[in-house]
This record gives structure tokens, sequence and C-alpha cells, in this order.
């Protein structure tokens, strides 16, 4: 059984934000599968299914990003999960749009959403799949550029990347997560 989060801030105002591709590649997830996310419980919303033969349980954290982790941590401890159960999607700036990121672990970097879920495992051991927002040119400040508007000739950009993250985590359900990294994570051009 695997606990796949996708995170984001639960107010229709930001439903089409950067800052909520995690609960975009859950969106596509459901879709795809018929899972309905729509149970309150661990203060987010939630939905059990299959993908590809796995078990899983999709969750939206309610609480507003920065205190993504009360909820993470409700529903670990409720289905008693371990840390190798658990993928965490999110938004992340230092990767450029339709591009995608996984990782078994690392810090939370400048992610508010992700510290909070780091502090209240206790731990940063855990797979994560990073889908890119880019940074904001320099004349916008950053909370604008994450909850903000977001430019039509930008849209088709981000949503490649919930499409590659969304396929990246049916990879991991396949196969495991090294193959997923193989895979999905771009090489440096060197």
């Amino acid at each position: 059984m695997y606990l796949i989060v996708g995170l984001g801030n639960p107010e229709e105002d930001y439903s089409k934000t950067r800052h909520n591709m995690g609960f975009n590649v859950l969106n596509e997830l459901s879709k795809k599968y018929n899972i309905e996310i729509n149970k309150a419980k661990f203060k987010g919303l939630v939905g059990n299914g299959i993908i590809e033969n796995e078990k899983v349980i999709l969750l939206k954290p309610q609480t507003f990003m920065n205190l993504s982790g009360e909820s993470v941590i409700e529903a670990m401890n409720f289905y008693k999960l371990s840390e190798n159960q658990l993928i965490v999607i999110y938004d992340d700036i230092d990767i450029d749009p339709g591009n995608i990121r996984i990782r078994k672990f690392g810090s939370a970097g400048t992610h508010n959403g992700m510290k909070s879920v780091i502090n209240c495992l206790k731990t940063d051991k855990f797979c994560r799949i990073r889908v890119g927002i880019g940074k904001p040119s320099e004349n916008v400040d950053m909370i604008s550029y994450v909850i903000g508007y977001v430019p039509e000739n930008e849209k088709e950009l981000l949503n490649k990347g919930v499409e590659i993250a969304r396929n990246a985590v049916i990879e991991i359900m396949k196969n495991n997560v090294d193959t997923a990294m193989n895979k999905f994570n771009k090489k440096k051009e060197v």
C-alpha cells in the first residue's frame, strides 16, 4: 500500500496556481484510475483505490500548504505506514516547467509544505516527485509567482509536467522508484 500525497492549497482561488501542482497530479491519477478523492479525513480529502495492482490512498491535505505535514502524519499513523510507502508530489521553483525530478530523500529546500511534512515525520527519507514551475522574473516576488495567475502560454508546459509526474507515479507502482528515476529524471547536459 502507498500513500500518495499531492501538496496544494484547498481553496478554489488557488486551484489554477503554480503552487497546486501536487493537487493537479492527484486529479490526473484520480481520472485515469477512477479514484474519487472526496472523503474528509486526516485534515484532508482522501480517495482509496488501485493503481497498477497496488493499493493506494490519494491524499490532498486541506490544511493550507504550511501545515501539510499534519495531514500526512495523521494518515501515516492511521494506516501504520513506513516512509518507504509514501510519495509526496509538489511544485519546485528550481526545476524548469515541463520537467520533474524524483528523489528518495532530501531537504525541503525553500518549500514550506515539504518543511512541514519533514518536520512532522521527523525524517526526509521518503520518495518525492518535484514538478517544475521555474523561477519568477526579477521584478516578481516569490509569493505572487507561486500563488498568482498563470499566463496561458505557461499552462501547457505546467500541464506537461503534471502529466509526466502522473506517469512517474504509475512507473513507481508498476516497477519501483529507481526505475522511475532512471526513466524520468533528466540528465544534466555536460
